[in-house]
């Protein structure tokens, strides 16, 4: 029985989708299962990449989901985003974030923040063949993420970014980075400003690579800055309004975040599910078990609830409603339920499932980073007690 076989099914208002919608899952689901599928324990392994898989990620139009038809794009929705990291990270979530970052974070900003010429200059690029980098964390900004250290000097024409930045997915793809840099200290946050740097620019050098728990293909790498020539046409947005372009930027990312972890705990429900069809303990296969079935029902709620959450938060970023505290939800939520999923899955298998010859072990190594990245789980619960506290009026 295929994994999509037992995959749960989609009932409810919210996560029914429209032909166009149900078309372009499918289509997704079936290039990530025939072609990521055969590469992701290679990749894993060998932390590296697949050379051959980038150009058909463009060429399928995955890597400018939202970029309007006039640059190269898809012309597809931020929702359409959402559904291929679901439907590329239940195969491969290492795949899924190198998807994820392009789409909703890289072509956002540019799309949302971006001159007339800037987006003529880099949307085209990004939809055919140059992979988008978002450098905002250093070693002293994590969850504090405006104490940057990173410094730009306005020179004539252009800048000069000295610095270092940590942790940066698709480092080593990327061929256009966002780099966010002060200008002006004094001025707090509010001299952070952010930057389009290309990857031959003088000055600019990918470091080394992260040895990582999991997502072990996905690059997550540092960026050296010394002395780092941008031209003044490359400054995004304004000076000084870099902050504003991270916070919702980040924002949008959270959802994806949100769809990577969700389809993470789908993959790996879907394996425990076949296999527990499979695998035959006394005489008849373990899902006949009542212990086993109310596992998978458990994990089965967990991820529609996922669903519904994330779903929510990019119906309403499509609509143009707020949507801040519902992503933070999402994310939050996801990342609980992607590594309680995975763990289940595990034990599911078995002593099987705690090895490289089985699959859900590296779901369970992938899971981990949700509740880190792109603002960790303390920080979404911040975020959402004081929106959801603020809205209460005190007697």
């Amino acid at each position: 029985m295929p994994p999509e076989a037992v995959a749960i099914s989609a009932v409810s208002p919210l996560t029914r989708l429209n032909e166009d919608e149900q078309l372009f899952r499918s289509t997704v689901r079936d290039f990530s299962q025939q072609t990521i599928g055969p590469l992701v324990r290679q990749m894993d392994e060998e932390q590296h990449f697949s050379a051959d898989l980038l150009p058909q990620l463009f060429q399928l139009g995955l890597m400018g989901i939202e970029i309007p038809v006039e640059y190269g794009g898809a012309g597809g929705s931020f929702f359409e985003a959402i559904l291929a990291v679901e439907e590329i990270s239940a195969v491969d979530p290492s795949v899924g974030v190198l998807v994820d970052v392009q789409n909703t974070l890289c072509v956002n900003a540019l799309l949302k923040w971006g001159t007339a010429e800037q987006k003529k200059t880099f949307l085209p690029r990004m939809a055919a063949k140059i992979v988008g980098a978002y450098a905002l964390s250093e070693a002293a900004s994590g969850s504090d993420a405006f104490a940057l250290q990173a410094r730009a000097e306005k020179r004539e024409d252009e800048y000069i970014l000295n610095g270092q930045k940590l942790w940066i997915t698709n480092a080593k793809e990327a061929g256009l980075f966002i780099v966010f840099a002060t200008l002006d200290p004094a001025a707090g946050y509010k001299g952070i400003t952010a930057f389009l740097v290309e990857k031959d620019f003088p000055g600019f050098t990918v470091g080394k690579k992260e040895d990582k728990l999991g997502i072990r293909a996905s690059s997550t790498c540092e960026l050296i800055l010394e002395d780092c020539r941008v031209p003044a046409d490359n400054v995004l947005g304004e000076p000084g309004k870099g902050y504003k372009i991270a916070i919702e930027t980040l924002n949008e990312g959270r959802i994806g975040i949100g769809a990577q972890m969700l389809g993470l705990a789908q993959g790996a429900w879907n394996h425990a599910a076949k296999y527990a069809q499979e695998r035959k303990q006394f005489g008849k296969p373990i899902a006949e078990f009542q212990a086993v079935q109310f596992s998978l029902a458990e994990m089965a709620t967990e991820i529609e609830a996922t669903r519904l959450l994330v779903y929510n938060a990019a119906r309403l970023k499509d609509a143009k409603l707020d949507y801040v505290r519902e992503a933070a939800m999402a994310k939050y939520f996801s990342s609980q339920v992607a590594e309680r999923v995975a763990s289940h899955a595990v034990e599911v298998y078995g002593g099987y499932g705690f090895v490289k010859d089985y699959p859900v072990e590296k779901y369970y190594r992938d899971a981990k980073i949700g509740k880190i990245y792109e603002g960790t789980s303390n920080m979404q619960l911040a975020t959402i007690g004081k929106l959801v506290l603020g809205g209460i009026k005190r007697g």
